[in-house]
């Protein structure tokens, strides 16, 4: 599967955006009131000739309070269109054609690796004004974060998630290395190997390298590759999505795999920290302490708020670089999916300026965001006394702001750090975005990382 433009063609179909109540080409008047065609949201017509060919079509772009509602909305007319290469004929404002194009190629994605799909037949040229090989990029980025999220955990451990990142690297020409099992020992990762000891496949941190010229971004991506909950077992209800807990890693390859495509001037470090947290004599257990690379010892008060734990070490490797900018991506907390929902990523930034350009980035990319704030009179909450940290603050508020605030910890040498809690799966399907694995917060980040790097 790939998710690209159609080459250009002077047989291409005219294809017309249009709002709902504007006035649609003359040819098509007749034919759309026969057919009760409105401009609604994602409402499409083909139009025939005199001899019965197609002439045209029309797609709804619906009302500016409907787009809003629904993000991607108009593509949901690329199912309904016959197989043949269209062409915009219209001119709308470039975030209304740059909205489209890219979610008429992220329509394209289906998960086929177990079962066959139906894939849309309509393809689509580039339209005039857009960077088709950067929208190329960001749609086969994505495709990988939801493949690698869509993947169940019997074919996605952390044997198959380090082999993604491998052929990754191998593809754009990064470096790569792991530090595995007995080995995140003695290199002082402890909490990676304490999460992960339980296992059958062995924990290990992997750690991608690219480029020699620019600014330092690291990416810090959780890779719990299936979370039972540990000896604070999860219910079965609360289980059956775990394998979506490597989302943070997924996102992180996606993003690493736009960056290199497009070949931006940075040095790109991604760091994922593979593990499962599973039960077993061994596992770690609560009331443990345990003592970071960092340093810093953390009471377990919960085995199934182990993210952050593994997190951590991966973050203080991170910071001893001293990068420009550290970037951590995680499904983490159920408080930040209670706050805020499904849809929009969660973030938090260090830095006031880093924050503005991503929400810029996020309204330019149709990849919504929303900032939660590193609230300080909160850090007490996290340390419980016993040890420097507490990994499960008792009393069930500001879980997403406290688990946060514990990451932060260990970004203590690098000044801009921003961390994504995400949700990483689409619950329900929506257009360009079917019901399963998904990439929240990359887009966002790729569009902003110009301004906030000066690229």
């Amino acid at each position: 599967m790939t998710l690209t433009f159609a080459p250009q063609t002077d047989a291409a179909i005219p294809l017309y955006l249009i709002e709902k109540g504007e006035a649609l080409p003359q040819s098509a008047q007749s034919w759309a009131e026969v057919n009760g065609f409105t401009g609604a949201l994602g409402q499409s017509l083909v139009v025939p000739s005199a001899s019965g060919v197609v002439e045209m079509a029309l797609v709804g772009l619906g009302t500016a309070q409907a787009r809003k509602r629904k993000r991607f909305g108009a593509v949901a007319a690329r199912g309904k269109l016959p197989d043949g290469v269209y062409q915009l004929a219209s001119t709308q404002p470039k975030q209304i054609t740059q909205e489209f194009a890219l979610g008429w190629l992220l329509e394209g994605y289906r998960f086929d690796r177990y079962a066959k799909q139906s894939f849309p037949k309509a393809q689509l040229v580039a339209p005039d004004g857009v960077d088709a090989a950067q929208l190329e990029a960001i749609a086969a980025g994505e495709l990988t974060t939801r493949d690698l999220i869509n993947t169940p955990a019997e074919d996605m451990g952390p044997d198959e998630l380090e082999l993604a990142a491998r052929k990754l690297a191998e593809a754009h020409g990064a470096t790569i290395s792991t530090i595995l099992g007995k080995s995140l020992l003695d290199q002082n990762f402890p909490m990676v190997h304490a999460v992960g000891r339980a296992a059958t496949r062995a924990p290990r941190l992997i750690d991608m390298r690219w480029g020699d010229e620019g600014p330092a971004l690291t990416l810090v991506g959780k890779g719990v590759c299936f979370d039972t909950g540990g000896l604070n077992l999860k219910p079965g209800g609360s289980m059956g999505l775990m394998k979506k807990d490597m989302g943070g890693a997924a996102t992180v390859l996606g993003l690493a795999q736009m960056i290199m495509t497009l070949g931006l001037k940075l040095r790109l470090r991604v760091l994922i920290p593979a593990v499962e947290n599973a039960v077993a004599g061994n596992a770690f257990r609560p009331g443990d302490i345990l003592t970071s690379r960092k340093g810093l010892t953390v009471e377990i008060n919960n085995t199934d708020a182990e993210g952050r734990l593994v997190l951590a070490d991966a973050l203080a490797l991170a910071d001893e670089d001293k990068p420009d900018l550290i970037v951590s991506m995680a499904t983490l907390t159920g408080a930040a999916r209670v706050a805020v929902g499904p849809d929009l990523s969660p973030f938090y930034a260090t830095e006031t300026g880093d924050a503005d350009a991503l929400r810029k980035g996020a309204q330019s990319s149709a990849d919504p965001v929303w900032e939660m704030p590193f609230w300080e009179p909160y850090e007490a909450m996290i340390e419980p006394g016993i040890a420097d940290l507490d990994n499960a603050p008792k009393g069930g508020f500001a879980g997403s702001i406290t688990a946060a605030l514990f990451l932060k910890r260990f970004v203590t040498d690098t000044p801009r750090y921003m961390h994504f809690d995400i949700y990483g799966w689409n619950p329900t399907a929506a257009p360009g975005r079917p019901k399963g694995g998904v990439g929240m917060g990359a887009r966002a980040l790729l569009d902003a990382l110009p301004e906030m790097l000066e690229l």
